[in-house]
């Protein structure tokens, strides 16, 4: 059959590392006009090309990065403004991973960093230095679900000249779209929420200018950031249904929070749908009243309550990531916080009970049932 005559309505995988030429004109024509055609994977496939549009649409930018993992897509997004000798303030709340990028890799490129208690954010002066590049935080933070006022830190941010990256990976554009609020570049572990199945491992940039976009893609072909075709055409196909499954999580997670509120074995809930939550008012405007599948719990601080509920919970098994359409559990202590130091776990509060539950789509009488007799 003749290849024209084929109008796949799924745009097909693209599993190839090179793009052929027919001669020199050819080639030429690849420098001499960008995006007229493809030259090697690593500078540009039609599958994460296809991703990182797509991405790009859903936050409203100028451009977008897909990358290999969340934590490419951080290190992309902060390798867009800083080199040697600049200082980045990272908020206090925030992953361990960015944590251990900012403080083990960032330091040998001779880049500074500060971290700024919540408190602090909208109030700079004392934190910023003359070589100050950025701020990076998340729109609800990992694991305690505090909520930033993006409008407020942009303002803030931009006061200073500080740029301001935002991770979005726990809101998500359908609850909230940190450019829209002044963030300069937004970035998601694609891997969670926007994938959405468990099976891909990626992650994604969006520039708020043409300019920024541009740089992205610099540093994704270079530092060899870029994501594979396969990987690439899983994430887009999981984004057609990323509205529906953030509606369905947000409404399990809200009736999980409400139930484990009142449960004489949880000390405490944090989950930014209760209205007990600090920021339960500024959540509810900005996220167009989503909330998001996220929510913390802090049970006594003994190891064996711990491992006991993880043990009888069939429906919450523990694994160290989060968003899939299953139920999971994760100890931020044993996992995606080990990097932080002491003194930032202490200050945090992330001690060995609690515990992070990713709530899935599943009937939520089911995840309750369960959830009652592992808390018995």
């Amino acid at each position: 059959m003749n290849p024209t005559a084929i109008h796949p309505k799924i745009t097909p995988i693209y599993q190839t590392s090179v793009f052929k030429f027919d001669d020199l004109d050819a080639v030429q024509q690849y420098f001499d006009e960008p995006g007229s055609r493809y030259l090697y994977s690593r500078n540009g496939n039609p599958n994460s090309d296809e991703l990182a549009a797509a991405v790009n649409h859903w936050e409203g930018g100028a451009g977008a990065l897909a990358t290999g993992s969340g934590m490419a897509a951080i290190f992309a997004a902060l390798m867009t403004y800083c080199q040697a000798g600049d200082h980045v303030l990272c908020a206090a709340d925030i992953y361990g991973g960015s944590a251990a990028l900012l403080n083990l890799e960032l330091s040998r490129l001779g880049i500074g960093v500060s971290y700024v208690p919540f408190e602090e954010l909208y109030d700079l002066k004392s934190h910023v230095q003359a070589s100050t590049k950025l701020l990076l935080c998340e729109t609800m933070s990992n694991p305690l679900l505090r909520v930033v006022d993006l409008r407020a830190i942009a303002e803030e941010c931009h006061r200073h000249g500080v740029k301001l990256v935002v991770d979005n990976t726990f809101a998500t554009p359908v609850i909230t779209k940190p450019l829209a609020h002044g963030a300069d570049l937004v970035l998601h572990s694609v891997t969670k929420y926007l994938a959405g199945h468990s099976d891909v491992t990626a992650g994604a940039v969006v520039a708020r200018t043409p300019e920024d976009a541009a740089r992205l893609r610099q540093i994704g072909t270079v530092f060899g950031l870029t994501l594979s075709p396969m990987e690439s055409w899983l994430s887009v196909r999981g984004l057609k249904t990323l509205r529906l499954r953030v509606a369905a999580h947000s409404h399990n997670a809200q009736q999980v929070a409400e139930f484990l509120e009142v449960h004489p074995a949880v000390e405490a809930v944090y989950y930014p749908g209760l209205p007990t939550h600090p920021q339960h008012e500024l959540a509810a405007g900005q996220g167009h009243g989503l909330f998001g599948g996220m929510l913390s719990m802090r049970l006594p601080d003994d190891a064996a309550v711990v491992n006991r509920f993880m043990q009888r919970s069939q429906r919450f098994p523990f694994a160290p990531s989060l968003a899939g359409v299953d139920s999971s559990c994760s100890h931020p202590l044993y996992t995606s916080h080990r990097a932080l130091t002491d003194a930032q776990r202490q200050e945090l509060g992330i001690t060995v009970g609690l515990v992070r539950l990713s709530v899935g789509i599943e009937p939520v009488e089911e995840l309750l049932a369960d959830l009652a007799h592992a808390l018995a």
